[in-house]
């Protein structure tokens, strides 16, 4: 199984990262890691979107502009972590998230409407965050909804720590519960 790690945890002591590696651990598969914060991943911009929608129009979808999109179409599993910052996940994320989201690669207009085309059968999520969150997505809700609705992974799954910046908390308790969470489902 090909597993593709999207890392945007940029602290070196993340906590998110921390309970990624605990998921990955229980996996089985070659994990290959996208490492936000060491790539080049730029927001689309008109210069760029001409660029894509260009390559697109001529087919020329093996171009290495698009290499994003081909690598997570192709992984059989996906796991993203992500920390939750002020009420969003980090605004690299979302660079890759415009990076992947390419039409004939991740998914294709239809008649009928969408249809995804990643191979993948399930996306899992890992985030972590200071406070508690009233909504309790983190961001979440937003990956979810591509991953069912546009990309056409039927499965997603979310693992979270919170509270972890309260005064008085207990840091390592609270991780230590999220880390029983996770060896308990995977």
């Amino acid at each position: 199984m090909n597993i593709l790690f999207v890392n945007a945890c940029v602290r070196s002591d993340s906590r998110t990262y921390r309970l990624a590696r605990k998921i990955l651990g229980k996996l089985n598969g070659n994990v290959t890691e996208v490492n936000l914060e060491k790539e080049n991943i730029q927001p689309l911009t008109s210069k760029t979107l001409e660029k894509r929608v260009k390559l697109l129009i001529d087919k020329h979808y093996d171009d290495e502009f698009l290499r994003y999109a081909r690598q997570f179409a192709q992984a059989d599993m996906i796991v993203i972590a992500a920390p939750f910052w002020d009420l969003s996940f980090p605004a690299l994320l979302k660079c890759y998230v415009e990076a992947i989201t390419v039409s004939g690669i991740t998914f294709k207009y239809t008649e009928k409407g969408i249809l995804g085309l990643c191979q993948a059968k399930k996306l899992i999520y890992v985030s972590t965050s200071g406070g508690y969150i009233p909504d309790n997505n983190f961001g979440y809700g937003y990956f979810q909804s591509l991953a069912e609705n546009l990309y056409g992974i039927p499965e997603t799954q979310f693992f979270k720590a919170e509270g972890l910046d309260i005064i008085d908390n207990d840091v390592e308790e609270i991780m230590q519960k999220s880390l029983a969470q996770i060896d308990s489902i995977l």
